[in-house]
């Protein structure tokens, strides 16, 4: 039904971002890639059970944009320990970590970072790391991305 309006914006290079590849899997992220061109894909956390397609995010420098605690919540993932996000980014994939619906999985960004901390000893540099990734990949002008990350990175050096 919206393929349409995906084909208007991939015609005049007009950012995008999907959800895919958390409740259907995999095959909604090639899916989603093949029809919708998207730079961005909401989930994407079961792109981890297929090694051809982690590299071509990785290739194509495609950011996933990552909730656990949504993944747990809708029972993708039985427990956080369980969650794929470590391994997604130890392999290259870009990834960035957001809070998804904040009204029905009730957890702040802060929250959600102290369980990466807690449960995979993420600290201030794999933050850092992810938080780059999601500014590069952000639908922003390059030279405002270019004073962000400047801010970004005094703010993680300030700690």
């Amino acid at each position: 039904m919206h393929l349409p309006a995906f084909q208007y914006a991939i015609k005049h290079d007009i950012p995008r971002t999907v959800h895919a590849g958390e409740a259907r899997g995999v095959d909604s992220v090639w899916e989603t890639i093949n029809n919708l061109k998207p730079s961005r894909i909401g989930h994407g956390v079961r792109s981890i059970e297929d090694n051809k397609l982690i590299d071509y995010l990785i290739d194509n420098n495609i950011h996933l944009e990552v909730c656990p605690s949504c993944n747990i919540q809708t029972n993708v993932y039985e427990e956080y320990r369980d969650h794929p996000i470590h391994e997604l980014s130890e392999c290259g994939v870009s990834v960035g970590i957001n809070t998804d619906a904040r009204t029905l999985v009730d957890i702040t960004l802060t929250e959600e970072y102290k369980k990466l901390h807690d449960t995979f000893g993420w600290g201030l540099e794999k933050f850092m790391h992810c938080n780059l990734h999601a500014l590069s990949q952000g639908f922003l002008p390059e030279e405002e991305k270019v004073s962000l990350r400047e801010i970004l990175i005094a703010g993680y050096e300030y700690k």
